[in-house]
């Protein structure tokens, strides 16, 4: 096993361990520890809530979630020799759940959850027609997943880091807060936001001196958004044999990682969409030098997906175009494809029982593959979104027969603001 650098006790909160991570991006967050190109270290992570969801059959944690607390990173972990203009190697050689820790409070101890963010608090990719807070917690057996909340459904988990990233130079930081607080400055009262602008509250800077604490909690970037140094972008296809090639912004580069998912569907659509976990990363970093240059990566990451996803081969596929559901026609809008896509799917499923709030939490926690089918064909863009037919646990095909029904135990359960 390679060397653990950064260690989590399950029994503390993330800001009573012994290594202390971050929750915003910022130059001037201190390495918590130094590495060498060339080697391999395991990392601790917390799931993005550091606990806060809890393996219980109610949503009021869901509808309650403190999104000003996250992401609970590990790191930053600086690389000797990582100058700005090189690109960072990074090889995820394992991730799993919480080792040996197959039960317990923590996500991640043998159990993760999907949650339907409510509007108020977020909201999702689908929350004009999903506009309450609905959570499946989802149990873990070997790599597959089943849920007590969605009956008749086993998966193979494809396990994952949603976010992992370089830090931002000053510079970057400067555009990322101008940009978004432009895009505020449109509709400042948009519920949910157009962008999160920084948020002094719940700042968590690993261990930034308390002199300098104030200024830095006052321009750091939240972490919700994918950006240039990659970041938040929940890439379903980030497994085990993976490499990416991260820019480097600042001397050391300054890895962090965390937001580990179990299983996830592409574009995460319920915004906490994927199976959400604690648990562990192996890591090998290595440098290019001068790679951003080399190689024309002046911004955003590129990656070699690993090997060791399960391998579906039957699909049903449900398309969508740029419509919306009071008919009104959008030029190539490839965003509101995939959702139309998403909500036939949906439509689809509650002929066998389940309810659209199980379908949504399915499709954001299970393996399902999204694509842009059709960009360039004016006025529509065609979208399209494939649900492997394995993980059911009955023939969901179109048949002349109709439909069976699952049996139905629990809901998922429900939280609204009224």
């Amino acid at each position: 096993m390679p060397e653990l650098i950064f260690p989590l006790d399950s029994t503390k909160k993330f800001t009573d361990q012994a290594k202390i991570g971050h929750n915003r991006w910022h130059p001037e967050i201190p390495p918590v520890a130094w590495v060498k190109p060339g080697d391999s270290f395991r990392v601790h992570c917390r799931e993005w809530f550091d606990g806060a969801i809890h393996n219980d059959d109610s949503a009021e944690d869901i509808r309650d979630a403190p999104l000003t607390t996250v992401h609970a990173l590990s790191g930053p972990f600086a690389v000797e020799g990582a100058e700005p203009g090189d690109l960072l190697v990074v090889d995820i050689l394992d991730v799993g759940p919480i080792p040996q820790e197959d039960s317990g409070p923590l996500a991640g101890q043998g159990w993760g959850y999907t949650g339907i963010f409510s509007t108020k608090n977020g909201g999702g990719f689908l929350t004009e027609q999903f506009p309450d807070a609905y959570k499946a917690i989802w149990d873990f057996s070997g790599q597959n997943a089943t849920s007590r909340h969605i009956p008749a459904v086993s998966f193979t988990g494809i396990v994952h880091p949603g976010l992992m990233g370089t830090a931002p130079s000053a510079e970057l930081l400067a555009r990322w807060n101008a940009r978004e607080g432009a895009l505020i400055a449109t509709d400042p009262q948009r519920v949910p936001p157009l962008a999160l602008p920084p948020e002094p509250r719940d700042a968590v800077l690993g261990s930034v001196p308390p002199s300098e604490f104030d200024r830095i909690a006052a321009g750091a970037a939240r972490t919700a958004p994918p950006r240039e140094n990659g970041g938040n972008q929940d890439i379903k296809n980030l497994t085990k044999g993976s490499r990416v090639f991260y820019p480097v912004f600042v001397s050391g580069a300054n890895l962090s990682v965390g937001d580990l998912h179990f299983s996830q569907g592409d574009g995460e659509i319920t915004f906490c969409g994927a199976i959400e976990m604690g648990g562990f990363l192996d890591l090998h970093v290595d440098l290019i030098k001068g790679g951003m240059q080399t190689y024309g990566v002046g911004e955003n990451a590129i990656f070699m997906p690993g090997r060791t996803s399960p391998q579906y081969s039957e699909w049903l596929a449900f398309s969508g175009v740029s419509v919306t559901l009071d008919g009104e026609q959008r030029y190539l809008d490839s965003q509101l494809a995939y959702q139309r896509a998403c909500l036939h799917a949906i439509d689809y499923l509650t002929a066998f029982g389940y309810s659209p709030e199980q379908a949504y939490l399915l499709l954001g926690a299970a393996p399902i593959e999204g694509r842009l089918s059709g960009v360039v064909d004016i006025p529509n863009s065609c979208a399209t979104v494939y649900l492997p037919t394995a993980i059911f646990d009955f023939d969901v095909r179109p048949g002349a027969s109709g439909p069976v029904r699952v049996p139905q135990g629990t809901s998922a359960p429900h939280a609204s603001f009224d």
